[in-house]
């Protein structure tokens, strides 16, 4: 019994040793993520929201299909907060393609996840956001010319619901009131992402992690877009996790496929879309994300 409770013992001490390291490594991103989050939804959002809703006016053509995406990473709602005002946009007469593109991006990244992800390093930051850049961009290029004749989108489900509680007229106020609930939203994500990532690196070979998501080979980038659909459910979580994994082995190309697949397949996400796209279109989705992250994943082991 006496053993038992130093193997115990000492274990504990393992997984709070790296549980403790990467807490220190992470947390500074996830307080200045969430920070900044809360301050674009504050102060910017209208204003992100008035140029894209500007863009309706101008005769941009397909040159508006990259200012949408742009648009959408920049955007701080959630995909529930989302589809009310890409409705609205919807119902002015914007251009299919455009909100396509905007939604998608917005599914995938957003200011306050992008400071998150700085804690992967430089060059996994800007993988991520070029790729959710591009796959806005081709999501609307598919749209615009794939189903130019008939409507994608079903967003009278949505009409007239908004999912924005930021409605204090102190401003400090809703900042302060935005960013309590941004804690309390991923914080207890972003533990069991900790404590998750500390099981991994303690009892996960780092070989298995190299074998399983490493090198060059198309089954790691299947296998990281596959376990993409289940394990994301917050942004913030998967941060730690990333971290170990690419430590460990993983290949920048499966991380990339993860950080598409997520987010695109989180079970929030997938509820709202499936209800403004049918059954149909909704296959359509599903295809496209897992195709073009698995893409992604091989050209990026390709070039980097």
């Amino acid at each position: 019994m006496t053993d038992l409770w130093e193997v115990i013992q000492r274990e504990a001490i393992y997984l709070w040793y790296y549980a403790d390291v990467q807490f220190r490594q992470i947390f500074k991103w996830w307080i200045i993520g969430m920070a900044a989050g809360s301050f674009i939804s504050v102060f910017l959002k209208k204003y992100i929201h008035a140029a894209f809703a500007a863009m309706g006016k101008r005769k941009l053509g397909v040159l508006g299909i990259p200012i949408a995406s742009a648009l959408g990473i920049a955007s701080p709602l959630c995909m529930y907060g989302t589809i009310p005002i890409a409705a609205s946009f919807a119902n002015g007469g914007m251009a299919q393609d455009w909100l396509g593109a905007f939604m998608m991006s917005s599914i995938l990244l957003n200011p306050q996840l992008i400071f998150y992800s700085a804690a992967l390093g430089t060059q996994a930051l800007v993988v991520r956001i070029v790729s959710c850049f591009l796959m806005g961009c081709v999501a609307g290029l598919l749209l615009r010319y794939c189903f130019q004749k008939k409507p994608f989108f079903r967003f009278d489900a949505f009409e007239g619901k908004s999912h924005d509680h930021d409605t204090d007229p102190n401003l400090l106020l809703r900042y302060l009131k935005n960013l309590g609930r941004n804690i309390k939203a991923t914080g207890p994500y972003f533990l069991i992402g900790i404590a998750l990532s500390a099981i991994f690196q303690r009892y996960v070979p780092e070989d298995a992690m190299t074998n399983l998501f490493g090198g060059n080979e198309a089954w790691g980038v299947l296998m990281a877009a596959t376990i993409g659909v289940p394990l994301y459910a917050c942004g913030g979580g998967t941060i730690p996790l990333l971290q170990g994994w690419l430590a460990n082995g993983m290949s920048l190309g499966s991380a990339a496929s993860f950080m598409l697949t997520g987010p695109s397949t989180k079970i929030t996400n997938l509820g709202a879309l499936k209800i403004v796209l049918g059954v149909k279109h909704f296959i359509f989705y599903l295809i496209f994300v897992m195709g073009f992250a698995f893409a992604t994943g091989l050209i990026i082991n390709l070039i980097l």
